[in-house]
This record gives structure tokens, sequence and C-alpha cells, in this order.
């Protein structure tokens, strides 16, 4: 992990030693290298604090249900943590035309926020 899709190489180094990212992304530094398929073009006038939220946990959540777990117009489907990819899946779910998304979490006061995603 942590070097870039297209060589394998990372874009990072300390006296000839390469240094490598976290997870691929270096989410917690103030700079970074990442391969053209990783970038999303935001337009300026939106508001960070609310798009930031659009990166891994949606597309994860979404591509989970959609992609993945492939659910059936019609079908029942449980989504295990009503976070932001738990609440994810379960909009792929809706998308998909599952008729009933059961969700299941240890925390009372996200079930609140699922039942407008229709969980």
């Amino acid at each position: 992990g942590g070097v870039m899709i297209g060589d394998g190489q990372s874009r990072f180094s300390i006296n000839g030693k390469p240094i490598y990212h976290f997870v691929g992304t270096s989410t917690f530094s103030e700079y970074t290298v990442v391969h053209v398929g990783c970038v999303a073009k935001i337009n300026p006038s939106a508001p960070l604090d609310k798009v930031c939220v659009l990166s891994c946990g949606i597309s994860t959540g979404l591509g989970a249900a959609l992609n993945v777990a492939k659910p059936v117009k019609g079908s029942s489907v449980a989504v295990f943590g009503l976070g932001a990819v738990g609440l994810a899946a379960a909009e792929g779910a809706r998308i998909a035309g599952a008729s009933r998304i059961i969700g299941v979490d240890i925390n009372p006061k996200r079930f609140n926020a699922a039942k407008k995603f229709g969980v």
C-alpha cells in the first residue's frame, strides 16, 4: 500500500528512502500526490464541511449495496452499522428497489437519521 496506481512507486522520500501513503490516500497530510482516478473536482462554492463526507463513506456504502450485495427489487436488506457507510448502503438498497431495509446499530441515536433514509 501507499504507492501510485500507475507505476507502483511512492512519490515521497526522505534521504532517498521512500515514504508510503496511509491506505494510499495520505488522508491526514496537508498535501499529497494521488492518481487522477482518485480525484474528484469540487465546485469552489460548495461548503467543504458538507462535501467532505462524500469521499470514502458514501462511495463505499453505495458501492457495497449496488455492486456487491446487488439486492433485487422487492427484497429485504439488513444494514449493520448506521454511520455514514451504513446509511449510504441503505440508500443503495433503496435505489436498487429493496422493499424493506432493516437497520442494526448499537448506538440508538443513529436510528433517527436512519429513518430519514427509509431504514
